[in-house]
């Protein structure tokens, strides 16, 4: 563990001597355990840790305001050790935070890492020892060069076509988006991702998603559940208007009803804006994301934080998108295995065998 830990604060962030670091976790068993190894390893590095605990929270909680005081400090590196989620930021929802890009932003842990790039940061919902352990230890250089390889193929493309024997073929829109990668380099203020590592993802053009998602691997709702029955999904002009399969599609079906209805609740309870509402109520059924896993280590396990690393499958996204433009309650991922992918008619994936 302790080993592990010093590769999540030298290799993957370069924590120096004299900085801040805040680590949030709750108390629960391997997250708490997790927390105070990267706590140590902070220590040992030269850093000023602070350990913070608080209650877990859903997709559809509040953070306690003393964390979200705490981001607001501006620690130089921010990482999220949390058995589910951080926590909505009830300031950032009730009035947003402009951006120096001037997209809106509901959560300062957004707003100080995308837009005004003051923090660096990890973030690990739902991990366990065990996954910490077995995925965090990787080839970081060798999986930085893979993730540039796919980048450079979605870079400037128009759409992505992916497809898959049991039936997934939808083509996603990409103009005017820029991939991003979570390749472990989180060295520079700006720059985050998950931990463990390992995927290059996209948030899709607005309204040009077209076409049928099978998801065949795991989905995450409040908890990741494996999936046995797939769930067919039909997109249109990217979002969501069918929902189609066995007891895991109707579990989905009800999460995305409750993102829906939940901010309309809020405005009740003048924590949000009506017209605010309309928008998250209608993107939680937004097509928010497109991911390629590349963590040769990572396999799919029933839970989304490792499963959407595993090389070999991709993953959509339901929800809320990372470029700001589609705010929801929700980010719901879900795996598909074995695909093939072209980008603008070229082959960069067949069968969940890399191309390049």
């Amino acid at each position: 563990m302790s080993k592990t830990a010093d590769v999540a604060i030298h290799n993957v962030l370069a924590v120096k001597n004299g900085e801040h670091v805040l680590i949030v976790t709750n108390p629960v068993r391997d997250v708490f355990r997790i927390s105070q190894a990267i706590y140590v390893a902070s220590v040992k590095a030269g850093a000023s840790p602070t350990l913070m605990m608080q209650p877990k929270k859903t997709s559809f909680d509040y953070a306690e305001p003393a964390v979200i005081n705490a981001i607001k400090s501006e620690p130089e590196v921010v990482i999220l050790i949390n058995v589910e989620r951080l926590g909505k930021d009830r300031d950032g929802l009730a009035k947003p935070y402009v951006g120096l890009d001037k997209k809106s932003y509901d959560h300062v842990f957004d707003h100080l890492l995308y837009d005004v790039k003051k923090i660096r940061s990890f973030w690990s919902p739902t991990v366990t020892v065990d996954m910490f352990i077995r995925t965090v230890p990787i080839d970081y250089p060798r999986l930085k060069e893979n993730c540039k390889r796919i980048m450079d193929c979605l870079e400037g493309a128009k759409e992505i076509r992916i497809k898959t024997a049991l039936g997934t073929d939808i083509t996603v829109g990409i103009r005017g988006r820029k991939p991003k990668a979570d390749d472990g380099d989180f060295c520079t203020p700006g720059k985050g991702g998950n931990l463990p590592s390992g995927e290059v993802y996209i948030s899709p053009e607005l309204g040009a998603s077209n076409g049928t998602i099978v998801l065949d691997g795991s989905i995450t709702l409040e908890k990741t559940i494996v999936i046995k029955n797939p769930i067919r999904l039909t997109v249109e002009k990217g979002f969501v208007t069918r929902i189609e399969g066995g007891n895991e599609a109707r579990k989905l079906g009800s999460f995305i009803g409750k993102a829906e209805e939940t901010p309309f609740e809020m405005v009740g309870k003048g924590e949000m804006e009506k017209i605010k509402a309309e928008e998250y109520s209608r993107n939680a059924r937004a097509l928010g994301e497109f991911g390629i896993g590349l963590n040769p280590k990572a396999k799919i396990v029933g839970n989304v934080l490792e499963d959407e690393k595993v090389l070999g499958t991709v993953h959509f996204a339901i929800g809320s998108n990372y470029d700001q433009d589609v705010l929801a309650l929700i980010h719901s991922d879900g795996i598909v295995k074995n695909p093939t992918i072209t980008v603008d008619g070229r082959t960069i994936m067949e069968q969940g065998k890399i191309q390049l």
